[in-house]
């Protein structure tokens, strides 16, 4: 489990022991683990070198793992951004006639494993923002990315997420939106997605090379004018969606509402994805646009962003 951040399988074998049995020695060590005494003690100089654990006399003390580990994850951390300036450095030593080759700037990934895999490893190096437009259809296995996604919000990445009314009629699909916003993510609903996309630190962008059907083929577009569009395409749509916000328990109900009419959803449509009646959503819906002056349901939308009712924390 430690390799990753540079402690061997022998090393981290006697630092859990130690973990349970602090203030052991070497000799205590080696019988309780099976191994010779002198193979237990470069294992202890290693432990030590990495800060791991400490000596009093010839009892040892480990190092709480979550201070400990967390250093040689810093450290580690540190080591890879010096490689990405160095790569940043190498490239521009390439030759711009070279760099925006045409199989340099656009990437064809074949197989859904394949695209999986390339998917996780741009949104793990993701360090500042994520922008999604988000429809169906989904491939398996979206649980992992959903929890990566989080985990970066957590690490303080911004996430801005683009839903068509499709995604909110999937089977659980308003309250995974909903969940999302609480968890930090920026979210609005558009009537119209025109496409999956996902774009990454605006240096990175993957789409599938269909919009309806899952395939097995997707793009990858590096820095050039495909992906610049792309994210011009994001903000438009962006400035045009409606908030999906978190809200206090007192208006959570309206808050979802309007999100659903302003995406287009009819009076049977919400009923069901909030669980009332037609008639209840009916009464509602018209005491709203009444209370916010509106015409029409996607008025009401904007109306309630503006009386906020519907509020995105200024984004």
């Amino acid at each position: 489990m430690l390799e990753t951040v540079g402690v061997a399988a022998a090393e981290e074998e006697v630092y859990r022991v130690l973990l349970t049995a602090p203030g052991s020695t070497v000799a205590t060590l080696a019988e309780q683990i099976g191994r010779p005494p002198d193979e237990i003690a470069r294992s202890v100089d290693e432990l030590e070198s990495l800060g791991l654990l400490t000596r009093r006399s010839d009892q040892l003390m480990p190092a709480r793992p979550d201070v400990a580990i967390g250093v040689l994850i810093a450290r580690q951390r540190a080591e890879l951004d010096k490689v990405q300036a160095e790569a940043q450095t190498m490239l521009s030593e390439v030759r711009a006639h070279e760099r925006y080759r045409p199989e340099n700037l656009v990437e064809v990934i074949i197989g859904q494993e394949a695209i999986a895999a390339r998917f996780a490893q741009l949104l793990e190096g993701t360090e500042r923002e994520l922008l999604v437009l988000d429809r169906p259809p989904y491939a398996a296995g979206a649980d992992k990315s959903d929890r990566t996604v989080r985990s970066l919000m957590r690490d303080g990445v911004t996430v801005r997420g683009i839903y068509s009314p499709d995604s909110l009629e999937q089977p659980g699909g308003v309250d995974e939106v909903f969940s999302a916003a609480d968890a930090g993510e920026t979210s609005r609903v558009h009537p119209q997605v025109p496409m999956k996309l996902a774009v990454f630190d605006t240096t990175a962008a993957l789409l599938p090379l269909s919009v309806d059907q899952l395939v097995d083929s997707a793009l990858v577009v590096h820095p050039c004018a495909l992906l610049d569009a792309l994210i011009e395409m994001f903000s438009l749509l962006w400035d045009q969606a409606v908030p999906i916000v978190t809200s206090t328990p007192g208006d959570q109900l309206d808050a979802r509402m309007m999100t659903l009419l302003a995406a287009g959803f009819k009076d049977d449509a919400i009923a069901r994805q909030l669980t009332l009646s037609s008639r209840t959503v009916g009464r509602r819906v018209a005491e709203l646009m009444d209370l916010l002056g509106a015409r029409t349901r996607f008025q009401a939308g904007v109306h309630a962003q503006r009386r906020r009712l519907l509020d995105d924390s200024g984004h």
